[in-house]
C-alpha cells in the first residue's frame, strides 16, 4: 500500500480512486492533482514510484488543505460558531441539525443518547 501524507491509500484502485482516501481530496480535486504531475488517472496505485509519491506528497501538503489541517480548521469553524452563541453553534452543542432539517421525525438516531424534540401523545 502507498503511503501519501501519512494514508495508506488501497494500491488495487485506479490511482483517481485511491487518492479519494485522502480527508479533503474528491474526485475532482483528485483528477486535478493527477493531471497537474503528469500521471495516469487509470493506473493502479501499487504502479507509483517512490518518486511519484513524493512529489504527490509536496504537491498536497504544499498547495491544498488535507488530512490533519482540514481537520483542524473545520473544528475551529465550528469551536467559533459555538463561541459567539450563533444560532448554528447553538445546535452545533446541543447535537441537533445545523443546516435546517426536520427535527420533528427524523434526526433522533443522530449522535448518542435520544433527545425529545416533541411529546407524542399515546
Amino acid at each position: 500500500m502507498p503511503r501519501v501524507i501519512g494514508i495508506d491509500i488501497p494500491d488495487n484502485k485506479r490511482l483517481e480512486v485511491s487518492l479519494t482516501y485522502i480527508y479533503g481530496i474528491g474526485r475532482k480535486l483528485s483528477n486535478q492533482v493527477i493531471e497537474k504531475l503528469g500521471l495516469d488517472k487509470n493506473m493502479r496505485a501499487r504502479g507509483l514510484t517512490e518518486d511519484d509519491i513524493a512529489r504527490l506528497n509536496a504537491t498536497l501538503t504544499s498547495e491544498y488543505l488535507v488530512e490533519g489541517d482540514l481537520r483542524r480548521q473545520v473544528q475551529n469553524n465550528i469551536k467559533r460558531l459555538i463561541g459567539i452563541h450563533c444560532y448554528r453553534g447553538i445546535r452545533h452543542r446541543v447535537g441537533l441539525p445545523v443546516r435546517g432539517q426536520r427535527t420533528r421525525t427524523n434526526a433522533r438516531t443522530r449522535k448518542g443518547k435520544r433527545k425529545t424534540v416533541a411529546n407524542k401523545k399515546i
